[in-house]
């Protein structure tokens, strides 16, 4: 897309931020001449590897609490794949296969009652049994731990029982289709019982489950540490010693401690530096459309804390929805991907990703970008321009890059915007205490949409950081969890997103694509669409050297 006017042609050089950055990050624009193929990895297979070694991963923000039931960070479950497993898991190919449980779950007519089938004669890592009970002590922890953010993910769940040792049953208040999918991810690990027990709400500090690795320790702002698990029950088919997950927010020195070797993974992958990676031969570049979305989110009613109940705001932007959709139609979002991502990313529009069994029409359909009409609804709304408002953005480089052609963006339709830039961790704070006018963040995204709606738009919900409470969405999104088809939940989602661009809680900009690289000496690591990278089977090649 052409560069519009003068504002855009000078984005270049720097657009000024607050006093909180230190140093302005200029916009690069260079072609991509990267094919945007999906390549997830490959498993081991068949290939020949060592036993043994240590496996080095630049990790590009530190991970919040290795908790599952209060964890919100994707970098959590990086680690955490290791360490904890699921009842399920995706495949390569986004299918629901089981993991900790034996087979899929099965659905009583009325759709209220679903019996989960699970492993015995297993160990955790510290060596307690691994039964039906414990899962039972697990998943009711998921429900009711207070800070829980996995409660809504859940669903309606009024009992959870374990009649045998190989069986959990859930009962439900109402039929909940998306279970399955969230037992798909922290919602379903499972966590020692004897750890538990001992540790209580402190058990991020030293978790205990059931995987091919376990917790060694971790040095904050540092590392992570974990080493293969002898008492695993697949233990075989793991291959390292250990894993260091290293902290390296800066994208620049985690491509230069690729190509020097000193880690042998890293995430993120600044589109930036893919192309000149995706040249090197000693280098494997992974790529993966995501689940997920990058937006803005507006704090219209969180003031004690996400899952608290709702409290009026009284600013024009939480009042007004006048003033969102102002916002949102000021969000030039192609212009912006092709500008600052070298046409790596893609545009975003709703929560509901275009290669979703569950996408239509009304789900891809995207706001224009109107900087007039943004002017217009300002003044409708008796909003005196420039009309300032704050954004709090994660201070890595191409957070900022993309913070400040927004901010050049959205003030061609009447906004004055300031940045502040925040430490990752500290952002994902910021957001459950509500302590933001605009937060720019993104999700990796889920299989099922209930992942991605109800958890950030349902009144009450422990992950709706905005407060946002509206009876219409909240009625289309229960209707869309509890809908016996594909194509009535598709319909449903679609409904959902037209009242969601109406009142914009959270305004969707751009859908990343997961880039990771690794070294060739590396074989079997592998990431989904759900943005996790996997290395739990990985190893190093026995026909490479060092």
């Amino acid at each position: 897309m052409a560069l519009k006017n003068s504002r855009w042609r000078i984005l270049a050089p720097c657009v000024a931020l607050t006093a909180a950055l230190a140093a302005c990050v200029p916009v690069q624009h260079v072609a991509s001449t990267a094919e945007h193929t999906d390549d997830y990895g490959t498993p081991v297979g068949a290939q020949p590897v060592r036993s043994g070694g240590e496996l080095v991963m630049g990790l590009s923000s530190e991970p919040d609490r290795l908790d599952p039931t209060t964890s919100s960070s994707l970098y959590t479950r990086y680690v955490m794949s290791t360490i904890c497993e699921k009842l399920y898991d995706l495949d390569a190919s986004g299918q629901i296969v089981p993991q900790l449980a034996t087979g899929l779950p099965t659905t009583s007519p009325d759709g209220l009652t679903v019996t989960i089938p699970v492993r015995t004669g297993i160990t955790f890592a510290d060596g307690t049994p691994f039964d039906a009970t414990a899962v039972r002590t697990s998943l009711q922890r998921h429900l009711t731990l207070k800070g829980s953010q996995r409660t809504s993910e859940m669903g309606p769940v009024r009992a959870v029982e374990a009649p045998d040792p190989g069986h959990v049953v859930l009962t439900f208040s109402r039929p909940f289709a998306p279970i399955t999918a969230a037992l798909a991810d922290r919602a379903g690990m499972i966590l020692s019982p004897a750890a538990l027990a001992a540790q209580g709400t402190n058990f991020g500090d030293h978790p205990v489950c059931v995987g091919p690795f376990k917790f060694v320790k971790r040095v904050p702002q540092t590392s992570i540490e974990v080493e293969r698990d002898p008492l695993y029950y697949d233990a075989a088919q793991v291959h390292l010693d250990r894993i260091v997950y290293r902290i390296m927010p800066d994208a620049n020195i985690r491509a230069a401690n690729l190509r020097s070797g000193d880690i042998q993974v890293a995430d993120t992958i600044s589109p930036q530096d893919v192309d000149a990676l995706a040249k090197d031969p000693d280098l494997k570049v992974l790529q993966s459309s995501s689940l997920g979305y990058q937006g803005v989110t507006i704090n219209t009613g969180n003031v004690d804390g996400a899952g608290t109940p709702v409290k009026p705001i009284d600013t024009p932007l939480a009042r007004d929805p006048r003033v969102r959709q102002a916002f949102a139609s000021a969000v030039d979002r192609q212009t912006l991907v092709d500008t600052v991502f070298n046409n790596w990313f893609d545009v975003a529009c709703s929560p509901i990703a275009p290669q979703s069994p569950y996408a239509t029409p009304a789900s891809d359909a995207c706001p224009a970008y109107d900087p007039a009409r943004s002017r217009q609804l300002l003044a409708e709304a008796g909003v005196p321009t420039p009309f300032t408002v704050t954004l709090q953005v994660s201070n890595t480089q191409d957070q900022l890059r993309y913070a400040q052609a927004l901010q050049a963006s959205v003030a061609e339709g009447g906004f004055d915007l300031k940045i502040v830039p925040v430490e990752y961790s500290t952002l994902l704070d910021v957001q459950k205490r509500g302590d933001f006018e605009l937060l720019q963040l993104g999700w990796s995204g889920r299989i099922d949409p209930d992942g991605n709606t109800a958890r950030f738009l349902s009144t009450g919900s422990g992950g709706n950081y905005g407060g946002f409470s509206s009876a219409e969405l909240d009625d289309l999104l229960t209707r869309a969890a509890r809908a016996a088809t594909t194509a009535e939940r598709a319909d449903l989602y679609g409904q959902a997103t037209s009242v969601i661009q109406r009142e914009n809680p959270i305004v969707y900009t751009y859908r990343l694509r997961n880039l990771t690289v690794h070294s060739a000496r590396i074989a079997g690591v592998e990431v989904y669409s759900d943005g996790v990278v996997r290395l739990g089977r990985a190893a190093f090649r026995a026909d490479q050297e060092g």
